[in-house]
C-alpha cells in the first residue's frame, strides 16, 4: 500500500513512484499529477518505512493510518491546519503511547495531511495481504 508512495525532502506533498531509471526515480505528484525525475541526491523515503517514536517500540505509519481510519469510520480526519492544541489532542487520542519528547507538532500535522491526501486519492487499503497461490499450496501440502 505505502511502498510506492514517497516523501521527497524539500518538496511539499506526496509522490507516487512510476518507474526507476539509472540515476533517478520518476514520480508523479499526488497533488497535481505532474511527473518529474527525483534524483538520488534527494532524500526520498517510502511511507512504508516511516514510523513514529513511541515509549516502547516505534509504531508504523500504516498502523497509525489504520487507527485513524477506524476512528473516523473510513472518512477524513481533522485538518492539519487546526490549532496546535487540537492536533496534539487528536494524536494523543489515536496514539497515546507516542514519545512526547521526540514527536513534534510538525510531524503530527504531516500524519494528518498525508492521511487525508491518501484517503482522497483512494490509496488507503488495510486488507491483509493474501499469500500467492503457490504459497498456499505449499502450506496445504505440509499440513
Amino acid at each position: 500500500m505505502l511502498k510506492d508512495i514517497l516523501s521527497i525532502s524539500g518538496k511539499p506533498g506526496l509522490y507516487k513512484r512510476i518507474t526507476n531509471t539509472a540515476r533517478a526515480i520518476i514520480v508523479e505528484s499526488l497533488q497535481d499529477g505532474k511527473r518529474f525525475p527525483a534524483y538520488t541526491n534527494s532524500k526520498i523515503i517510502s511511507l512504508e518505512d516511516v514510523s513514529v517514536y513511541a515509549e516502547t517500540e516505534d509504531i508504523s505509519l500504516k498502523n497509525i493510518f489504520k487507527r485513524i481510519f477506524e476512528k473516523e469510520s473510513g472518512g477524513p480526519t481533522i485538518s492539519h491546519k487546526e490549532s496546535a492544541a487540537v492536533v496534539t489532542g487528536y494524536i494523543e487520542e489515536i496514539v497515546p503511547e507516542y514519545d512526547r519528547n521526540r514527536v513534534y507538532l510538525s510531524d503530527m500535522k504531516k500524519i494528518l495531511q498525508w492521511y487525508n491526501t491518501l484517503l482522497e486519492k483512494g490509496l488507503l487499503h488495510f486488507e491483509e495481504e493474501q499469500p500467492d497461490a503457490g504459497e498456499s499450496e505449499i502450506k496445504e501440502a505440509e499440513a
